[in-house]
């Protein structure tokens, strides 16, 4: 919603102050067809040419994140601490065995079930699955699995960050663009050099809304929208950190409830539950 009333507020102050100065629309609203044209046209192309097939797919997705904001609430972080502590309770009572059949097969799995949403999230089931399962093969060492899950979600939020990258590129491309817009402008204008002046006028006046335009995309709209989108995405990956928090806590020899009390305060700040919700919602599993 920001995200929308933001663009709002750029577009209504760009081009009220303009009419409102007594700025001639016309000249603007006839020549700006072409002119974005020229310029999205040419930064479409040049966002095709340096990216793959896999990232044009994943920019509708990216940005309707952009739009929606963070995917993971402060409930999804608790629904989160507490399945761990399910299954660390679980290893601390009966060994590490007794959670087997539950990270082979977690679709089916009764601990799973209590957690629909993580069970249904691939990319969070599989990141718990094959770390326990890891623990499994007897990596004890917390330094080491520190390091792997470091190395890990390092490597997915480079790959998840790679939309935000490519749209700034494209912000920074889109003055020089709007200037290529401009210059056709100014080429069409000498070519017409022997009309009135009064029709000069406005055909500079249409080749100059190339630049205008360029400029007002690449740091009105598509720029905010990359930072926007990089925040979102920064925000997310702490939902994963999370469980690599955890797991090393556990590894480092302590109990589940402060191992959980550790995940806890990586959680982001607008996202963490008290400790008192914390407790509240391991105890009410518990019961």
């Amino acid at each position: 919603m920001m995200l929308l009333i933001g663009f709002g507020v750029v577009l209504a102050c760009v081009f009220g102050s303009f009419v409102a100065s007594g700025g001639a629309i016309g000249p603007l609203v006839a020549s700006m067809p072409f002119e974005l044209l020229t310029i999205l046209g040419a930064a479409a192309g040049t966002f095709l040419m340096a990216n793959s097939a896999k990232a044009i797919r994943h920019l509708i997705e990216a940005v309707g994140r952009a739009f929606k904001g963070p995917r993971y609430g402060k409930q999804d972080y608790l629904d989160l601490l507490d399945l761990l502590y399910q299954l660390l309770r679980l290893v601390q009572g009966k060994g590490i065995m007794a959670i087997e059949s539950h990270i082979e097969e977690p679709m089916s799995s009764s601990v799973f079930a209590a957690f629909p949403r993580i069970r249904d999230d691939e990319t969070t089931r599989l990141l718990i699955c094959d770390y326990l399962r890891m623990i499994g093969m007897n990596v004890e060492d917390p330094f080491q699995l520190d390091e792997i899950m470091t190395r890990e979600l390092k490597k997915n939020l480079s790959e998840d960050l790679h939309i935000s990258h490519a749209l700034q590129s494209i912000a920074d491309a889109l003055p020089a663009l709007g200037i290529v817009a401009a210059v056709l402008g100014v080429i069409k204008t000498m070519a017409s050099i022997s009309k009135p002046p009064i029709v000069l006028g406005e055909m500079i006046a249409g080749a100059l809304v190339g630049t205008f335009l360029g400029v007002l995309l690449a740091y009105g709209i598509v720029g905010p929208l990359a930072a926007r989108i990089g925040s979102v995405v920064g925000e997310d990956a702490g939902y994963h950190n999370l469980i690599r928090s955890v797991l090393v806590a556990h590894l480092q020899g302590n109990p589940p409830q402060v191992a959980i009390e550790i995940g806890r305060k990586e959680v982001p700040g607008d996202f963490m539950p008290s400790f008192q919700q914390t407790e509240e919602a391991l105890a009410g599993r518990a019961a």
